[in-house]
């Protein structure tokens, strides 16, 4: 079981990540562009499940991790797609959308084959 103080100290680094992104863009768009590349919710993730003791679990969250590459990628070209016609606040959904639909394409598509 994970203790408060486990799920503190990652909430404390999301934050983290979140007040650098935000600082970054400040300063320029490039920067925030590349920080969410950064493996720090992933590092969370794989903490969590890594703290359980299973190797195999550990494993399997990593590729799943790989997996949602392509639904990342979907949501950011949907972004900026919609983004240069209109507010960024649609295309953020727009984006969020099309990840979603995507990822559920690729974690539920095996079982309907």
């Amino acid at each position: 079981m994970i203790g408060a103080v486990d799920v503190l100290l990652k909430g404390v680094a999301g934050g983290l990540v979140t007040m650098a992104i935000v600082l970054a863009s400040r300063r320029g768009n490039v920067l925030p562009g590349i920080l969410p590349l950064a493996p720090t919710f992933a590092i969370i993730a794989l903490l969590a499940v890594g703290a359980k003791g299973e190797a195999g679990a550990f494993r399997e969250t990593c590729l799943a991790g790989f997996r949602t590459i392509p639904a990342y990628l979907v949501f950011l070209a949907v972004a900026w797609w919609i983004g240069g016609s209109f507010d960024y606040r649609l295309a953020l959904l727009g984006g969020l959308c099309a990840w979603l639909v995507v990822a559920l394409a690729l974690f539920l598509g095996p079982r309907w084959l």
